[in-house]
């Protein structure tokens, strides 16, 4: 297979379906798994070395572009972009920064449907690297365990902030959820627009996306409908 040419497999038989260039494959939402794409020596480098090549890498950008770096207001750019991807908007690539979450026991016995919505979060199209901006609703039911309401704020950010696909943040908050609560009955939705359809491509600024995942109970209906008049109220 040549580097121009990605060809997209059954998890069956492992069989080439098809296989697109990416000038074929244009603006399609498209995505290969479940995790984050990651070599296996991502952090070889310390976060100082990946902010200095960053900056480097991105000054040659703006150079090929034909801005003028001594002007005073483009010269700290590089530093400043290599800055904001390491330590805000691509943090979440990094383990060490995933939130560490204490379990309470429930002691208040509450056994109906916790949610927790309007979490609002900032992600990047992994596709152009420009914004993907929503809200996520989270919702689970105790097993005998609940999480600070704050942690879950804090997971939906730490999985948003890195390189998405919305359809894969959604499954990702939700095993995470899962496996911490070990609990099925756990619901995400996302809605959100993204900017990568909004403002260049098709250049639609009123769609959003929707994305949604039930597990356990929640796949009921009657459940669904509930949620649903949370969100709504």
């Amino acid at each position: 297979m040549n580097t121009d040419t990605l060809r997209v497999k059954t998890k069956k038989n492992g069989h080439a379906l098809k296989s697109f260039s990416f000038d074929e494959i244009g603006d399609d939402h498209l995505f290969t798994s479940l995790e984050t794409p990651m070599r296996p020596d991502a952090f070889k480098l310390s976060d100082a070395e990946k902010k200095e090549r960053i900056a480097l890498l991105f000054e040659e950008i703006m150079e090929v572009m034909g801005l003028d770096l001594t002007d005073d207001s483009l010269k700290g750019t590089p530093k400043r972009v290599a800055k904001m991807y390491i330590d805000e908007i691509f943090s979440g690539l990094n383990p060490q920064n995933k939130p560490k979450v204490a379990l309470f026991d429930n002691k208040y016995q509450y056994n109906q449907m916790l949610v927790e919505k309007n979490i609002s979060f900032y992600s990047n199209c992994e596709h152009h690297f420009v914004p993907i901006i929503g809200k996520a609703h989270v919702a689970y039911i105790s097993s005998g365990k609940v999480i600070g309401l704050s942690k879950l704020n804090r997971i939906v950010q730490y999985y948003a902030k890195r390189p998405q696909v919305q359809e894969r943040l959604t499954n990702q908050i939700a095993n995470e959820l899962k496996q911490i609560l070990d609990t099925e009955d756990i619901a995400i939705i996302i809605d959100a627009k993204h900017l990568c359809v909004s403002s260049r491509g098709i250049k639609d600024d009123t769609s959003a996306t929707v994305t949604s995942y039930y597990g356990g109970v929640f796949n009921k209906p009657e459940k669904i409908a509930e949620l649903q008049n949370y969100l709504n109220n």
